[in-house]
């Protein structure tokens, strides 16, 4: 365990000695501030909830986790720096986990930092603080579902760009599985492959936890997508690290 944490102390110090913290964190907040305040209707709503705040969040992740994720291997690959970290005495799977448990403990900041959406609520209202909370960890386990897809992605290749559209388009897959135009093409045409993506949908399991739902099965489902993940990226950083 302290190799895999000193590998995630290492990745989490270098976001915030690159402009890459500051600028994720500020395109975060102003985003999810004017989805949520102007387009999601917050005052016209009358409640003093944050279900327009738990609404757009995945969306934004779809677009901003990628650009945390498409660095963590590819830029190691194109530096020629993966072979320096594997030589050290830690496994591919330890360096894996501890590049992964960075990049979400950073996203865990940026969601903290959201603190002022919550406080706001409960001047204007009296919200339930517990369906809150159960819709903060919703929102921790997304982020952990989209940085896993991205690692893996980032494994891939060793051009960021490529690792950033790669992610962003297999986090869209998972993210709309569960549309309902989706889902009404598919049972009309593939009535098998329906029930299956409905089954892997992400914001199906987010909305639970937005309803202050925490089911194991949910829980459960998230683990096993990040683990899923995760493992592929072990695969492919073994079998890349000499491209």
């Amino acid at each position: 365990m302290t190799p895999t944490l000193a590998i995630a102390g290492r990745e989490l110090r270098a976001y915030f000695t690159t402009p890459v913290a500051t600028v994720f964190i500020v395109i975060f907040l102003v985003l999810q501030g004017a989805l949520t305040f102007n387009l999601g209707g917050f005052f016209d709503r009358g409640q003093a909830d944050l279900n327009a705040f738990f609404t757009f969040i995945p969306w934004v992740f779809l677009l901003l986790i990628p650009a945390i994720t498409m660095r963590l291997w590819a830029e190691e690959r194109r530096l020629g720096t993966i072979e320096l970290l594997l030589t050290l005495p830690v496994t591919q799977a330890q360096a894996v986990i501890g590049k992964f448990l960075a990049a979400w403990l950073f996203c865990a900041i940026a969601l903290a930092l959201t603190f002022p959406f919550v406080i706001a609520v409960n001047i204007l209202g009296r919200p339930d603080n517990g369906v809150i909370a159960s819709g903060y960890l919703g929102c921790l386990l997304v982020a952990g579902a989209f940085l896993s897809i991205g690692a893996a992605m980032s494994a891939l290749t060793r051009n960021q760009v490529i690792a950033f559209v790669l992610a962003v388009a297999v986090c869209f897959v998972f993210a709309v599985a569960s549309n309902q135009v989706v889902n009404d093409f598919l049972s009309q045409n593939a009535p098998s492959v329906a029930a299956f993506t409905r089954r892997l949908a992400i914001i199906d399991r987010f909305t639970n936890f937005t309803r202050g739902i925490i089911a194991l099965r949910d829980l459960i489902y998230f683990a096993s997508f990040m683990v899923f993940f995760l493992f592929l990226n072990t695969v492919l950083v073994d079998q890349r690290k000499a491209d």
